[in-house]
Order: C-alpha cells, then sequence, then structure tokens
C-alpha cells in the first residue's frame, strides 16, 4: 500500500495533468454532455461548467472528473488533447476514499 505521502503526491501531479481544457476536450471525444458526465462521474453540472469556464472548483471534485475520464482509457498531459491509452487505467488516484469526498460539487 502506497504511502500518504506519495498518494499526495500522486494527487498533485493529477491534479497538475488535468486542465478545464481537458475536461471539455475529453467529454467531446467520448461524444458526452454536461449531463452524462455529471451522472457518470457524481459531480454537479454547475460545477463541470464552472470547471471548464477556468473557475475554482475544490480538488477532490477535479479529481472525480480526471478519474472517471481515465476510466474510459483517456490520458492527460499538460499542453497536449487527451489521448487514448494504451491499456493504462490513468494515473488518478480513486478520489472515493479521500476524507473529503463527501464534498465532491
Amino acid at each position: 500500500m502506497a504511502s500518504q505521502a506519495m498518494k499526495i503526491t500522486l494527487e498533485r501531479i493529477a491534479l497538475f495533468q488535468f486542465t478545464p481544457a481537458h475536461c471539455a476536450q475529453a467529454r467531446a471525444m467520448l461524444g458526452w454532455s454536461v449531463q452524462e458526465l455529471s451522472r457518470e462521474s457524481s459531480v454537479s453540472v454547475e460545477a463541470i461548467q464552472r470547471f471548464e469556464a477556468r473557475q475554482e472548483v475544490r480538488d477532490v471534485t477535479r479529481l472525480a472528473l480526471a478519474y472517471r475520464l481515465e476510466a474510459e482509457g483517456l490520458v492527460f498531459f499538460p499542453g497536449f488533447a487527451p489521448g487514448r491509452g494504451m491499456n493504462v487505467k490513468g494515473s488518478t488516484p480513486n478520489p472515493v476514499g479521500r476524507a473529503d469526498f463527501a464534498m465532491v460539487e
């Protein structure tokens, strides 16, 4: 099991890599509306719209979005459009175990 410091480091990397532009691009790649991503990620439509408009959302909300989109085989790197991973589960840790998961917007 990874140490707490390692978990925090992985979350910080995921938060840095996953941008508002990635979220919108990933939805387009999957053919998902904001409503569909909301249903799939348990993140509110309003929070997704705020994030894609480059407004503040909680870290746990961003992690929930990244985790769900990575579960569809997408990968995110700064400065590049999302890509399809080759047998990659994604680098974003599942946010469900976080103490602040109940705060997903």
